[in-house]
């Protein structure tokens, strides 16, 4: 299990822990997804991504967390969504999409606590990761209803400065109001 020191969880108003994700893809034709072992069970493939700190962005905390985990580098593009889990962890996620544009072969993760990274179609990806973490799952499903394959780069513009972003629950078939406008980050 991945353990770091000093490591401190933020948290926001409603009790929420803060987190971020990328959706790697090989190409912006967004067909391959690249996900990880499990530190707790490395056995079991994993969206990148994790806990935001303190006075950090969203998207900053994404393309950190991808690179510790995953070793890879990239073009962030749209915000997905904001993914809300209430089960067994009261988490908030935001998950961007990222187009990966260098992977590097030794990487934090992979030297610290030996993980692996490996390609997946979307639809292997959804089967894959259905079981043992069905919000991950619904990250592409996400994708698969709401995309165009343009990686969000060119065509939406910046969103306002309040939260109009869609939240989803890990329990709900139907986002929140709000639209996906695109990625707070330059």
């Amino acid at each position: 299990m991945k353990l770091k020191p000093n490591q401190t969880r933020t948290y926001d108003g409603e009790g929420f822990k803060k987190r971020a994700a990328c959706l790697c893809f090989k190409n912006e034709r967004e067909e391959e997804v690249l996900l990880v072992s499990s530190s707790r069970h490395p056995d079991q493939w994993i969206v990148p991504g994790g806990g935001m700190e303190p006075e950090e962005e969203p998207c900053g905390a994404a393309v950190r967390e991808v690179f510790e985990e995953a070793g890879v580098k990239g073009k962030l593009g749209r915000l997905l969504g904001v993914f809300e889990q209430n089960q067994d962890r009261k988490n908030r996620t935001y998950v961007y999409v990222l187009t990966v544009t260098e992977t590097l072969e030794n990487w934090e993760d992979s030297v610290n606590i030996g993980r692996k990274r490996e390609w997946f179609t979307v639809e292997e990806a959804i089967k894959v990761l259905q079981s043992h973490k069905p919000i991950h799952a619904e990250y592409l499903r996400r994708l698969q209803l709401n995309c165009s394959p343009t990686n969000g780069n060119s065509i939406l513009p910046s969103p306002p400065p309040n939260d109009n972003f869609p939240h989803y629950s890990a329990t709900a078939a139907t986002p929140s109001a709000g639209s996906v406008l695109g990625s707070t980050c330059r």
